[in-house]
């Protein structure tokens, strides 16, 4: 019996101490333990934390004075439950939190979470594990008779704010009139680019990535412009060609395979 209670006395402590440790102006110290040697663990808990963030979403570090980061730490820790211990998936952490639990200031950026979305998924590609399936793939196919092949390693997003572009020199206020489209993407040399894309061409590397049919890119090009009531259907073949051609010497796109 002694052993349990010691135990449960233990479990307490250590619940104490972690939740000083995530917010400690509202939580207090666990029972017996000096503040000298909790403010050590305080501080060491939450620099680490600070340090670690700032280097995976270093533009937003670099645009946010001091009090806004330690603000954004401090409230990470104190609301959200990481269901992971390791490093690298911290930031899937951070994001999930900005994304559904963080409550905005008023002096907030407006592209707070755009832009956290962008350097995170900058992130993910640089050490995602995924890896192409190169069989049956022609690396030198025919993009208009055979059928476009997306890599795993190239996302597509739409932005409301230039996130590729937001620095110290440029915090836009407003969201841009048209969406901001970009491919991210890793070359077969491990660096990780992006391309701006536009409107048509967002929509055609959306098309292969969802070509679920086999469809070939002639076949993809001219559905698309039935989608977007393209008036010239001839002349978005031959800009569609070329922008395809574009993405595959980028390897956003591997190559071909023959059509079903």
């Amino acid at each position: 019996m002694l052993i349990m209670v010691e135990h449960r006395d233990f479990q307490d402590t250590q619940y104490a101490f972690a939740a000083h440790i995530r917010d400690p102006d509202n939580t207090v110290a666990p029972v017996g333990i000096e503040d000298r040697r909790m403010a050590i663990y305080r501080d060491l808990f939450f620099n680490n934390l600070k340090n670690l963030l700032g280097t995976f979403f270093p533009v937003l570090r670099k645009i946010s004075s001091d009090e806004r980061w330690r603000h954004l730490i401090r409230e990470f820790m104190k609301i959200h439950r990481a269901k992971t211990p390791y490093f690298l998936q911290l930031p899937e952490e951070f994001l999930a939190f900005l994304q559904s639990e963080y409550e905005p200031l008023d002096n907030d950026y407006p592209f707070l979470i755009e832009l956290a979305h962008y350097e995170y998924a900058d992130l993910a590609l640089r050490v995602s594990m995924d890896e192409n399936d190169i069989d049956g793939i022609d690396p030198h196919g025919d993009l208009l008779t055979q059928v476009p092949v997306k890599s795993v390693l190239a996302w597509a997003f739409a932005y409301q704010y230039p996130v590729h572009r937001i620095s110290s020199e440029f915090l836009p206020a407003e969201p841009t009139k048209q969406p901001s489209y970009l491919a991210i993407y890793r070359r077969s040399d491990d660096k990780v680019r992006f391309l701006e894309l536009n409107a048509v061409t967002a929509a055609l590397l959306d098309a292969v990535d969802t070509n679920h049919t086999g469809l070939t890119g002639e076949a993809l090009l001219r559905q698309l412009a039935g989608k977007i009531h393209y008036p010239d259907v001839e002349a978005l073949i031959r800009h569609g060609v070329d922008a395809l051609e574009e993405m595959r010497q980028l390897e956003i796109l591997t190559g071909t395979r023959h059509a079903d």
